[in-house]
């Protein structure tokens, strides 16, 4: 196993993902809309592991200010779906939770490599 699948916020990017990808199967989205969305999101995922492949500090915390990027552009995406309607209230709620979480999480360890 891999120090990266042990990591919590690991996990939840993951966890943000499968929720991502079912969002884009439960809504008609245009293919662009579905595939930067998709695309977004997972690269939460690959940044959190390949940042932690880094040894020094500054190039950890520049994959991981990446993610978190990734994570604001998720936010994006659900903010423009919820205006026009696309996705509800409280799923859109739900999911900023989620995005909330894991922009938290990564914050941490960018300040913690400060």
């Amino acid at each position: 196993m891999f120090d990266f699948q042990d990591l919590t916020v690991y996990k939840k990017a993951k966890d943000f993902h499968q929720h991502c990808n079912a969002l884009t199967q439960a809504v008609v989205l245009v293919n662009y809309r579905k595939d930067q969305f998709s695309r977004a999101s997972f690269s939460i995922i690959l940044n959190i592991a390949e940042g932690s492949a880094k040894f020094s500090k500054a190039d950890r915390k520049s994959y991981f200010t990446n993610a978190r990027g990734s994570v604001f552009e998720c936010v994006a995406i659900l903010d423009v779906l919820h205006d026009e309607k696309q996705i509800t209230t409280d799923h859109y709620r739900k999911m900023l939770l989620l995005a909330d979480e894991l922009s938290r999480m990564l914050f941490a360890l960018i300040k913690a490599l400060s």
